[in-house]
């Protein structure tokens, strides 16, 4: 078996390091951009795309399988992850594809048709209006419905094409940004109308089936966002109760048994403040946040999605214990309306501390370039309580060290030592309602980052040392 993964950055990382684990040839895709990225080194060869944007390329993804002998793909997260037409693609190709079939994709990765079986089943959603096609639809349905409302895409997730409605005279240039995003992130114009829960929080379900069972493994909150984007996540959640908790894990495998779901999925949730929640939409594939739940649990979700791409039945659920929660860097300035950085990294460093996982797709020396997601990593740390695990990522985050660009490392500390995080009162809007301050730098920075500046190219071989033996003798293993 040989596996492609279309992806980059660290999702492609991490597949590979499992991959690698399983002793599974692995091949890398990568764009100009990314031509010595380290899931480019992880990998047992790399097919070359081209442009920047051929990671969304459904026909220069397959030929690169083809031409690389690849026999399946796996899509990690964002790009052509929720893909129903990559996926039937892959099939026409004979080449599996690690996700869900086109066709439960088609039932339950759009957001119109998930909403449809979510009745059937007697699962509630938020109310509504699921056919959003043209301004003037979307101005009649939020007169009946009523503001606050959210815009959002039909076609996709993770918070792209969603916009918050306050009122009648922000619909036009609401309507008209929510299409331009939906389009560039899904290819997908049409759009649905939510009303606007507040204070909500957002809960989720992840799942694993195998077309026969579905069995869920627990939930993760994903409340605190910014941009409708999740920061931090945390398992189990610190704001729902036993019998909520119950109820949403009931839920979710209701709805993807109907579809006849096979592979790793989650279910996502808006709880409100009366306790009641709504069924919001299913996302077909891997999450960022998947880690949370491998932390509590001890299960690869990677390993068990190849499994079940292999046709193999699902394993009985372990026993989740303890707390994790994970951290999102980010490349972005969060002071200044979050907007994202580019540039190089100058100095690396992350911790080794136990019960500490790093996740991430970035070297020493390397460039933070402007046409991908601006994730650098993500951190997780896990606890017997959720004190123990907040105070092993606080470490976690205190000992990462990343210079040369601006990141969201002191405002993800902000969060963790704010009393509303040590309270669980961490909701949807909490985040955006706060002002935030940006911490003057350390005085001894400037001497740091010229110091940083001029041992980058022998720190990072093969990243920025063209004159390094190691950068010629290519990619290769010690014990190969």
């Amino acid at each position: 078996m040989k596996i492609l993964v279309a992806n980059r950055g660290e999702i492609a990382c991490r597949v590979m390091h499992t991959l690698r684990e399983l002793g599974i040839a692995s091949v890398a895709v990568c764009t100009r951009p990314d031509a010595d990225a380290p899931h480019v080194w992880l990998a047992d060869e790399t097919v070359d795309l081209g442009e920047h944007d051929q990671y969304l390329n459904i026909d220069t993804i397959i030929g690169a399988a083809q031409s690389s002998g690849a026999t399946a793909i796996h899509p990690g997260y964002g790009f052509l992850a929720e893909s129903a037409r990559f996926a039937r693609a892959c099939r026409e190709a004979d080449i599996t594809f690690i996700g869900p079939s086109p066709e439960t994709m088609e039932q339950l990765g759009d957001k119109r048709a998930a909403h449809v079986i979510a009745e059937k089943v007697g699962v509630p959603t938020v109310p509504g209006a699921r056919d959003i096609n043209t301004l003037d639809e979307a101005r009649s349905a939020s007169a009946h419905i009523g503001y606050p409302l959210l815009l959002k895409a039909a076609g996709g997730g993770g918070g792209k094409g969603m916009r918050l409605v306050s009122d009648a005279a922000e619909m036009e240039s609401a309507f008209a940004g929510a299409r331009h995003e939906a389009q560039s992130a899904f290819g997908d114009v049409r759009l649905l109308i939510e009303k606007y829960i507040h204070p909500a929080r957002h809960i989720e379900v992840q799942i694993l089936g195998d077309g026969k069972r579905v069995i869920a493994l627990g939930e993760r909150e994903c409340s605190l966002q910014r941009r409708y984007q999740k920061v931090i996540e945390e398992s189990p959640s610190p704001g729902i109760t036993q019998a909520t908790r119950d109820a949403l894990r009931d839920a979710a495998v209701r709805i993807a048994t109907v579809a006849g779901y096979a592979n790793a999925g989650t279910v996502e949730f808006l709880v409100g403040p009366d306790g009641q929640f709504y069924f919001l939409e299913v996302n077909t594939r891997l999450q960022v946040e998947h880690p949370v739940t491998e932390m509590l649990t001890g299960i690869d979700l990677v390993q068990e999605q190849i499994r079940i791409a292999r046709g193999e039945p699902l394993s009985d659920p372990p026993t989740a214990r303890g707390h994790a929660i994970e951290a999102r860097l980010y490349a972005e300035d969060p002071y200044n309306g979050y907007l994202p950085q580019s540039g190089g990294v100058l100095m690396l460093e992350w911790p080794s501390h136990p019960c500490v996982r790093i996740d991430t797709g970035i070297r020493e020396g390397d460039r933070v370039h402007p046409f991908y997601d601006p994730l650098l990593a993500k951190l997780v740390a896990w606890g017997n309580t959720r004190k123990q695990a907040t105070r092993r990522l606080r470490a976690g985050l205190l000992a990462s060290v990343v210079l040369g660009i601006k990141t969201n490392q002191s405002f993800l500390l902000d969060i963790l030592d704010s009393e509303f995080f040590a309270q669980g009162e961490t909701f949807t809007s909490t985040l955006s309602g706060r002002q935030w301050t940006e911490p003057p730098p350390p005085d001894c920075l400037d001497e740091i980052v010229a110091k940083a500046s001029t041992r980058t190219p022998a720190m990072s071989a093969g990243a920025g040392d063209v004159h390094s033996p190691w950068q010629s003798l290519g990619r290769f293993r010690m014990s190969q």
